[in-house]
């Protein structure tokens, strides 16, 4: 077995919240050409309401722009993926990212402001995101599970599945499929899990069921600081922003989320700080990889059409998907930022592989338990998987933990 994968014995997950590639990583193409982004030149446009073409703009701000918030609810995330125009009822129609612009409008009507939506960051305006994608291994096909908003996104991240759901209302999952937390703890030999959530006035966004174990799956951003310090980190940890500006024990806390619109830069402070606190010690550094990405885009640009992929055996209905369609749960949503971080993946590693969120569990699963008889949905069982186990069949191309020797050259951030 590669060193990297022999001394790996952790494995953490940070998910953000509603930003796509191209607006956060997309400037990256000019430093790599390898990294699917958009960079000024290219031909990628959006017709506006009065059917001028709109092209990406490196003028995102950290705050106050994307006011109201972009849609990212079905129909609209239909209408950014498939374009003005597009029958949901038709069966020969071909995604063409051209309807994102047309959508921000829908919200306001102003024709100006609709155009922001084709905003990006310059690189240098996110040193920590741009930097560890630069640094590590940037996925440049890791797309959100659904084209649809947060909670049912976030469900594929815990289950491989939402269960047929596309909306923002609680999931309450069948006992048929079990959370990969429970998959571990219920395991023989036990393995461990946590949600770490920020606290206790933010919460958790996971998904009811997940609550019973409490206090075992649950702490907060805090006990996770110290867990690093202590070495104590489960198998898996799974770390949630702080959604919401609110007042802490030591004063005023902000959103670090980077939920349009809190405060891009309060993201990247906290991005920084769940690296460094793993980087600080050393044996967790050399035993841990570390995932990156976001929940979903947020109804902000991008650039790459989502593929199709294997039905789920799950569906929703047109009344729930808003759109008088069923949607059998077959294709992907929008390209969302992903990096991994270890020191054991060389340095502008880049990934073109397809993932989605279902990648998540698959991953766990794989890598902890092995072979996992139990019922999975098909979609987690055809996801492909970024951390696989090697063998004789496995090709090694597929670790992207490839080094012999550990670097010594990864960045800090104060």
């Amino acid at each position: 077995m590669p060193t990297g994968l022999d001394k790996l014995q952790h494995i953490v997950v940070l998910m953000m919240e509603n930003r796509s590639f191209d607006h956060m990583l997309g400037s990256l193409k000019a430093v790599n050409p390898k990294i699917d982004g958009y960079v000024d030149g290219d031909s990628y446009t959006n017709p506006d309401a009065n059917n001028k073409p709109v092209k990406p703009q490196p003028s995102a701000k950290f705050q106050g722009q994307l006011q109201p918030d972009p849609d990212h609810h079905f129909p609209a995330v239909d209408l950014q993926i498939f374009g003005k125009g597009s029958d949901p009822k038709s069966n020969n129609r071909q995604p063409n990212m051209q309807g994102f612009v047309a959508s921000y409008f829908n919200q306001q009507r102003n024709l100006g402001h609709s155009q922001m939506i084709m905003y990006y960051f310059p690189k240098e305006n996110l040193p920590v995101l741009t930097t560890l994608a630069t640094e590590f291994a940037v996925f440049n096909r890791w797309f959100s599970s659904i084209p649809g908003p947060t909670i049912c996104n976030r469900a594929f991240a815990h289950y491989g599945t939402s269960f047929g759901r596309v909306d923002l209302n609680p999931i309450y999952p069948p006992e048929t499929i079990q959370s990969v937390y429970s998959r571990l703890i219920n395991a023989v030999p036990k393995r461990t899990a946590k949600v770490y959530y920020y606290d206790t006035t933010s919460s958790t966004m996971e998904v009811a069921n997940l609550l019973q174990n409490q206090p075992e799956l649950f702490g907060t951003y805090k006990q996770f600081l110290e867990d690093c310090d202590n070495g104590d980190l489960p198998d898996y940890s799974f770390i949630e922003p702080n959604y919401s500006d609110h007042q802490g024990d030591s004063g005023a806390l902000i959103a670090n989320d980077q939920h349009p619109d809190h405060n891009v830069r309060a993201g990247e402070k906290f991005i920084a700080e769940v690296y460094q606190a793993i980087k600080d010690n050393p044996r967790l550094w050399e035993s841990t990889a570390l995932l990156i990405t976001y929940d979903e885009h947020g109804g902000i640009f991008d650039h790459v059409p989502p593929p199709n992929c294997v039905a789920d055996k799950f569906k929703a209905d047109g009344n729930a998907t808003g759109v008088g369609v069923d949607f059998h749960f077959d294709r992907l949503g929008v390209r969302v930022p992903t990096i991994l971080v270890s020191p054991w993946i060389p340095a502008n590693t880049v990934e073109n592989r397809v993932f989605d969120h279902a990648s998540i569990p698959a991953t766990i699963t794989k890598f902890f338990l092995g072979d996992y008889s139990a019922d999975r949905s098909p979609r987690e069982i055809n996801a492909d998987i970024f951390i696989e186990p090697q063998g004789p069949a496995v090709d090694p191309a597929r670790n992207l933990l490839s080094l012999d020797v550990m670097r010594t050259d990864c960045p800090d951030f104060d």
